[in-house]
């Protein structure tokens, strides 16, 4: 039995109903749920993993879409997390792949698996990649242009402030709440890295950041100072 089968066999088995109705209100999303939480779900993907193991950028690609592509939300998570374990094929040619899951992503907890650590840590080890964000930053698809922000997240001293900064410039008038919630993220969480960078950002863009966004930014960072902008 192909890995993607085995892990949808195991779901199935371990389907708990009720649990699968309470996810799926939290998520406010029709899409079908399993009921299988987290820690359970990890558990059951390591023991399918081992069982049957993928070999080939072919497995790779076909066993990832295979289940993104399946009826429940617990199958997507399981496309991303074969996706995650196997960072052999987590390379620049694996990029293609990534933006056609957040293309066809429907909601913003796969999104932001994909964005960050997918995407984010394959460009932070491949700068070039950089060319990417540029691009969806200016893509009609609202979930493009929301990883073009978070996929920064995990970049830390290795952020590149420009294209940062002119992303979340090119975006700070933008309405949709992921896109001024996710401005305030990142620089929130680069914030832990250079608080007075973000500092100055904020202070010298306050006529074009939302409140919002200004408001996640400085979270942190006014817990220990005696003002706020």
């Amino acid at each position: 039995m192909m890995l993607a089968q085995r892990l949808e066999q195991q779901l199935r088995e371990h389907q708990e109903p009720s649990r699968a109705l309470k996810m799926q209100s939290y998520m406010k999303t029709q899409q079908a749920f399993f009921g299988v939480p987290a820690p359970l779900r990890k558990k059951l993907f390591k023991m399918a993993e081992k069982q049957a193991p993928l070999t080939s950028r072919t497995e790779y690609e076909s066993t990832i879409m295979q289940l993104w592509q399946g009826s429940h939300r617990e199958l997507q998570y399981q496309a991303l997390e074969v996706a995650e374990f196997y960072k052999v094929f987590r390379t620049p040619e694996s990029l293609p792949l990534y933006e056609q899951l957040l293309l066809s992503a429907e909601n913003w907890d796969t999104v932001d698996w994909i964005a960050i650590t997918l995407v984010g840590l394959l460009i932070k080890a491949h700068p070039t990649l950089e060319s990417t964000l540029l691009r969806w930053q200016q893509h009609d698809n609202l979930w493009l242009r929301r990883a073009s922000l978070i996929a920064h997240i995990k970049h830390k001293k290795d952020t590149n402030l420009t294209l940062l900064s002119d992303t979340i410039l090119q975006l700070a008038q933008e309405k949709p709440f992921f896109i001024r919630k996710a401005i305030g993220w990142v620089l929130r969480e680069y914030g832990k890295t250079d608080a007075e960078w973000v500092l100055r950002f904020v202070q010298n863009n306050q006529h074009l950041l939302s409140g919002l966004s200004q408001r996640e930014a400085l979270k942190h960072i006014n817990k220990n100072r005696s003002y706020t902008l």
